[in-house]
Order: C-alpha cells, then structure tokens, then sequence
C-alpha cells in the first residue's frame, strides 16, 4: 500500500477530495477565470513551440503597405 501511494497513484475518491479543496480555496466564481487563464496559457506555449508568433495588427498594416 505504501508504494502504491509513493508512486502517485490517484483513484476516484482522492480526486473528489482534490476538487473539494479547490472549491474551498477558490470558490466556484473564480474557477472559470482561472481555466481560461490556463487554457490561454497552454495555447501560448503551444504556439511558442511551433514558432507562431501573434503580429499586432497595427505592425501588419505596416508591413502591408511596405
């Protein structure tokens, strides 16, 4: 048993529990906010690692012109 909780293993109930705490410390009006956070966070990181940089519109109208 004691291995078994050395090696991460999470089963239903600790999940649960999990979220619970979460609710906890920040509610429920804050758990949205904080998954969009998140969420735009990875898509971020994904888009650093495939070299997609986001232009500022005003800089692609200057290229545009140019």
């Amino acid at each position: 048993m004691l291995s078994s909780i050395l090696l991460g293993v999470v089963g239903p109930s600790q999940v649960i529990i999990i979220v619970l705490v979460i609710l906890l410390l920040f509610g429920g009006k804050k758990i949205p906010e904080l998954m969009k956070g998140i969420g735009k966070g990875v898509k971020e990181f994904k888009d650093g690692l495939n070299g997609v940089e986001e232009k500022d519109p005003q800089q692609k109208d200057k290229e545009a012109q140019q």
